[in-house]
């Protein structure tokens, strides 16, 4: 039995952490803290669970083996090293931290404290991408020459619990807007599919809409915009916008030698896959969750599992470590007007 501490109790502790480890047979929720006591016991009480009054209790608590990280992206780093060093496995929220250093700092912890640190990365488990990635690995496109990949859709604004005191609009605690959001999900995804990693970056972040109730701009980016270069010698371009208020776009588009692969662009066919000599194959394999009709995500299970038995696949910090440079490269590049080379 795991026995597991939940650090922030907002929307996706609420819609995916919580309910998620109570329905994991191995999984016992131990107990739950955030800055909001009222919550915090509310949930607790829930949940038949311990509520905490600070994060350092959770961390003192002998009987807990794992902690979920679901507070604001500022405390991602700070909370994971703290509890690694407490002895506790960690499952961390994307995006992973706000700074490269962070999170290299977060997985020396890991290491060195001997525990295991996954981050939040769920659209690797989306049965259309497994798919995809086996079809790709099998030649299926031939070699990659061009891609496209987008995850848009109306804004956070309905994630949260405290609409009022949005934390995602807040550039001291959320740091980035829909690139920290959106995009670190379809960067890792481009790198998760493709086996290749980000080596250039030329980027656009920008509030393009959003504001306050005031009228004025939100403190973060509501579309982040970039055309990576890969390893492997392929371009594309990576698109996170909050701004897309007539649905959701979660698709990839891939364009090789031999074919084209297009994921979750069709609504009726999850995969399309278009051979070069003019057949086609469709693979209805799922549909994407989306903000408005949430699924299981895979995450909470992976870890669980993981813990019991090391030898089943997780998400390491370490394998983020690389959308994470492209990420932060992204801001560079934004800020500076260049195109910026990603480094390891």
């Amino acid at each position: 039995m795991i026995r597991v501490g939940i650090a922030g109790c907002g929307k996706i502790a609420q819609v995916r952490h919580l309910p998620e480890y109570a329905a994991h047979p191995d999984a016992q929720i131990r107990g739950l803290y955030d800055l909001n006591q009222d919550r915090t016991r509310a949930l607790a009480q829930q949940y038949q669970a311990k509520a905490y009054a600070s994060f350092e209790e959770m961390l003192a608590d002998p009987q807990l083996d794992a902690v979920s990280i679901c507070a604001a992206n500022a405390s991602h780093a700070s909370m994971s090293v703290a509890a690694l060093k407490a002895g506790k496995h960690v499952l961390c929220e994307k995006p992973m931290a706000t700074s490269l250093a962070d999170c290299e700092e977060m997985v020396r912890a890991a290491r060195e404290n001997g525990k295991e640190l996954m981050i939040g990365q769920n659209q690797r488990l989306a049965a259309a991408h497994v798919k995809a990635k086996e079809l790709l690995d099998s030649g299926a496109i031939g070699r990659l020459i061009t891609y496209t990949t987008s995850f848009r859709h109306g804004g956070p604004e309905t994630w949260t619990v405290d609409p009022a005191n949005n934390w995602f609009f807040d550039k001291k605690r959320a740091v980035m807007g829909a690139m920290a959001d959106l995009g670190i999900h379809k960067t890792d995804l481009i790198h998760f599919l493709t086996g290749q990693t980000v080596t250039e970056v030329q980027a656009y972040l920008g509030t393009l809409d959003k504001k306050y109730a005031d009228g004025s701009p939100i403190g973060v980016d509501d579309n982040a915009i970039c055309i990576y270069r890969m390893s492997g010698g392929a371009v594309g371009t990576m698109t996170a916008s909050w701004t897309d208020y007539c649905g959701e776009d979660n698709a990839t588009v891939l364009f090789g030698t031999e074919g084209v692969m297009r994921i979750y662009e069709d609504p009726a066919h999850s995969i399309v896959l278009q051979k070069r000599g003019g057949e086609t194959a469709y693979f209805d394999v799922d549909r994407i969750q989306t903000n408005d009709a949430q699924t299981k995500s895979g995450i909470i299970d992976l870890f669980v599992d993981h813990l019991l038995d090391p030898s089943k696949p997780f998400i390491s910090g370490e394998s983020v470590l690389t959308a994470m440079r492209a990420v932060f490269a992204a801001l560079e590049s934004a800020e500076t007007g260049r195109a910026v080379r990603v480094n390891g």
